[in-house]
């Protein structure tokens, strides 16, 4: 239950939609900054993909904590605190004078993004009914393909342009005005809204989560610059056991009716399991393919940060209008079918992509991507709509938060994961290839694409079973 159900009303959505694109567009935003930000700081490539994934991790660590924090304290309390983090730790960015400022304001970036995000959705939910719903929901689910154009372009402009000589810092400093815009009109056309019963907190759990990462992230970012040392093996190994305690405490909270962050008897659930392979799969080579080909063409195929941005134009808009059909498609045709459809959609693209690199080589111009770049674009936007309804296929109306949860959360740290992991192939290939980017980004395309066809293959052993639901409503009608 919750203490407000005024609408937001069209002020109100417009804030809470410039809320979710803000850091939607810094992802986008950094991408196009990367060698920007290499010959200012002197950054390694290692830190430029640890810039680029801290971030990323940070989000997924805190995600379910900001929303229980939202649930418990008021939702737009928790999103005008998150956009003043998230503006303040953009602030941070743009000043830095070293890769490490740089770095620890990231996290701290990705924290106010996990603030934000989750309070949109639920706000949403809970104050909006009917058609105003639908469209908001629909809205809220298209806004990425925007977020993606508008970092891209934008972001791009701003580094090329370098205004006052600030050059990639303005990639940061242009959150700062419209955070305290939004916070500054929140509480006017912001409802406030929460849960009448505190849900508990997972302290352990988050706790345990952030460090199982961490070992995950740290030794696939730096292996190869500290050639797998034994403190990188030792962060490595370290998972078994934290994983193992995470599971423990967990079936402990469960055991008492408490609220785990991840509760284990959800993981038992097909659904949940095989969006949980999703995420996996997809997420974590999607940021890797956004970070491994905005290096290559700002380093290796030597594009200024405009060009780098409109190369991905084509992406991004083909993902808009997929985004904005992909429900239309979903209720005529099952998900699993939608989901095969993408991933033989991205495959072409990818396979494409491949040969593009094949025969333009270093003289490869957005307008020599696009048709390569459309087709991966349509298809991921088919593959992330397919993603939680296939997720939240056997959730029972009481577990729908806790399972949204564990998607979010999970998708979130494959997203912050990607870079460092696809990354370090990204760059042991270069090495293997004598610094040879059009070898190394065929290396990494050649690697999603095997990625994506396993993927494929179990949607095809298991659609039997998505389709289950289905056939069976059928009947019932019939």
């Amino acid at each position: 239950m919750n203490t407000s159900v005024v609408s937001p009303g069209r002020a109100g959505l417009i804030l809470l939609l410039t809320g979710q694109m803000l850091p939607l567009i810094d992802t986008s935003i950094t991408n196009v900054a990367l060698d920007s930000i290499t010959h200012s700081l002197h950054a390694t490539a290692t830190e430029l993909e640890l810039i680029v994934a801290l971030y990323g991790v940070a989000f997924a660590v805190c995600l379910a904590l900001g929303s229980k924090l939202g649930d418990n304290l008021g939702r737009r309390r928790l999103f005008m605190a998150g956009i003043a983090i998230f503006g303040l730790a953009s602030l941070l960015c743009g000043i830095a004078g070293s890769v490490e400022q740089l770095l620890a304001a990231r996290i701290v970036q990705g924290a106010g993004a996990a603030l934000i995000m989750p309070q949109i959705l639920a706000t949403l939910h809970v104050t909006l009914k009917g058609t105003a719903h639908a469209k908001a929901i629909s809205l809220f689910g298209g806004i990425g393909g925007i977020a993606f154009i508008v970092g891209q372009m934008g972001g791009g402009w701003l580094v090329s342009a370098d205004i006052a000589g600030l050059g990639w810092r303005n990639a940061f400093f242009i959150n700062v005005p419209f955070c305290l815009i939004v916070l500054a009109i929140s509480r006017r056309y912001v409802p406030e809204t929460r849960r009448e019963t505190p849900s508990r907190i997972d302290w352990q759990g988050t706790l345990l989560l952030a460090a199982i990462l961490c070992c995950l992230l740290f030794p696939m970012a730096l292996g190869p610059q500290w050639h797998w040392s034994w403190p990188l093996k030792a962060a490595l190994i370290a998972i078994i056991p934290l994983a193992w305690l995470m599971a423990m405490n967990a079936r402990k909270k469960e055991r008492e009716n408490d609220h785990p962050l991840i509760p284990p008897r959800l993981l038992q659930l097909g659904s949940i399991r095989f969006g949980v392979l999703i995420a996996m799969l997809f997420f974590s080579v999607w940021s890797g393919f956004m970070f491994c080909m905005a290096l290559t063409m700002q380093t290796g195929l030597g594009m200024a940060p405009w060009q780098s941005g409109n190369s991905f134009i084509a992406l991004g808009v083909t993902y808009f209008i997929s985004a904005w059909f992909a429900p239309r498609l979903i209720a005529r045709h099952s998900t699993s079918r939608i989901l095969l459809m993408g991933l033989a959609i991205q495959i072409t693209g990818l396979l494409a992509l491949i040969a593009t690199f094949r025969v333009w080589g270093m003289s490869n111009t957005a307008l020599t991507l696009a048709p390569a770049t459309g087709l991966v674009g349509y298809g991921q936007a088919l593959i992330v709509n397919s993603f939680y309804r296939i997720g939240m296929r056997d959730i029972q109306p009481d577990d729908a938060g806790a399972a949204s949860a564990i998607l979010s959360t999970l998708q979130q740290a494959a997203l912050g994961l990607g870079p460092a992991i696809f990354g370090a192939i990204l760059l042991h290939a270069l090495q293997n290839h004598h610094g040879d980017y059009t070898q190394a980004i065929n290396l990494f395309l050649v690697v999603e694409t095997g990625m994506m066809v396993v993927l494929a293959l179990v949607t095809l052993r298991m659609r039997h079973r998505l389709c289950m639901p289905v056939v069976k409503a059928c009947h019932a009608v019939k």
